[in-house]
């Protein structure tokens, strides 16, 4: 397992400025730069097949654990309410989805120190990264020699999904597909039109809009007047619900309230077998960090090779409210505290990389209820001292594809996104 991955360039040297023209004339992506800082890598990374099999294994494993952590809660509901801190509007999308979470996800997985594959959490609400897997591969493949793209089945595998998860739910055909994102945000546009290019390549019908635009009507779900037979949902399921702060100091928001009417018209049609949802509403439990310790926390609930996978691959994770403040600011080196639905940024703090100060500001403020501590783990840097996020997509609980990022610290802002390539 202590297999590196390699940094490789054999073919002609391109700069990134002539690059970044390329990458906007894709159509796809439009953004080479991140507040004028190179965002992609023209050096990608080439996996062995040895290390490339070992990190697509543990995605799936992950993803199992996932699928078996949601039957133990529909077996004994009452851990749901005992466990986790779900408001009305996400309980009702986690009954509505009766078990159902997966289309596609993503594992963002680290390859440790001592050799371990260490998987910090799965991305299994709105996974993001696939235009720029995809198009860095198709883009960077010839200058780096004999090289396989992991990637290159991305796209058929995931029409594959969309039409096996409808063909669960009915008889009739997929053709039409509505794709519902935040519209006023721009970050996710390049993934809204490769999923439409791909759709509309295998002959699907497409309509974009955000959840103001969905609509219920006797023929089913309609998005802008059009009805559709499915939805990519890449709108994020505490977005949906009500939005409450996760410190005990802030402000509300300025949105607060829940998207009912649309999130009505949608969990009703769904549980009238009107549209098909990709994904399903029930990630609200499997994106929730509270479910990472679940694993730890209700151990044996899960099968004995669960167990195992639990301990080889989640680090220690529990919640804040089970561990003392005392604890947590003795070992402020030993632990990262995330909030249950936070990305990022100022709801992923990391103990190693911050003072003592902000670390008990954190502490005294962090609502415990709403945050984890998962343990520190030590990530192997690569040559130039970078972490590398091996971001495993999954499609149906089967590794589809790689989208990597190297990082000189544990967030992500300051990510280089680079191709992922394995060797022959």
């Amino acid at each position: 397992m202590r297999e590196p991955s390699k940094s490789s360039s054999s073919g002609p040297l391109v700069d990134y400025t002539t690059f970044a023209r390329t990458i906007y004339e894709t159509g796809v992506l439009s953004d080479p730069w991140f507040d004028g800082v190179e965002r992609f890598g023209l050096e990608g990374v080439v996996l062995s097949p040895r290390l490339a099999n070992s990190l697509a294994v543990a995605a799936e494993r992950v993803a199992y654990l996932h699928e078996e952590l949601v039957r133990i809660l529909l077996d004994e509901p009452t851990l749901l309410t005992e466990f986790y801190h779900l408001t009305p509007c996400q309980y009702a999308m986690w009954q509505a989805a009766g078990g159902l979470w997966h289309g596609i996800a993503r594992a963002d997985l680290f390859l440790c120190q001592d050799g371990r594959i260490a998987c910090c959490e799965l991305n299994s609400d709105t996974p993001s990264g696939q235009p720029e897997a995809v198009i860095l591969n198709q883009l960077l493949q010839p200058r780096h020699g004999d090289v396989d793209d992991p990637n290159a089945g991305l796209e058929r595998r995931f029409i594959a999904m969309l039409r096996e998860s409808h063909a669960k739910r009915t008889d009739k055909p997929l053709t039409s597909v509505g794709i519902i994102y935040p519209t006023e945000l721009t970050e996710d546009l390049g993934m809204i039109t490769l999923f439409t290019q791909w759709l509309e390549a295998s002959g699907i019908a497409v309509v974009h809009g955000s959840p103001y635009n969905v609509h219920r009507t006797r023929r089913g779900i309609a998005v802008l007047g059009e009805p559709v037979d499915l939805v990519i949902r890449h709108y994020k399921t505490d977005w949906w619900g009500e939005r409450l702060p996760v410190w005990d100091d802030a402000p509300d928001y300025l949105d607060p309230d829940p998207l009912d009417e649309p999130l009505r018209a949608l969990l009703t049609a769904d549980i009238c077998g009107e549209v098909t949802i990709v994904n399903p509403f029930g990630a609200v439990i499997t994106q929730n960090k509270l479910s990472l310790a679940f694993f730890w926390e209700e151990q044996h609930r899960f099968s004995r090779r669960s167990q195992h996978w639990i301990r080889q691959y989640i680090p220690q994770t529990y919640r804040m409210s089970s561990l003392s403040p005392d604890r947590l600011r003795a070992e402020r080196t030993q632990w990262v505290l995330k909030s249950d639905y936070g990305c990022e940024g100022e709801e992923t703090i990391c103990g190693p990389f911050v003072s003592d100060e902000l670390w008990q500001k954190t502490i005294d403020h962090a609502l415990p209820e709403r945050f984890v501590a998962q343990r520190f783990f030590h990530a192997q840097p690569d040559p130039m001292g970078r972490l590398t996020n091996y971001g495993v997509f999954l499609i149906g609980g089967t590794a589809s594809g790689f989208f990597t990022r190297l990082s000189p610290q544990s967030t992500q802002y300051t990510a280089l996104t680079v191709p992922t390539f394995v060797a022959r």
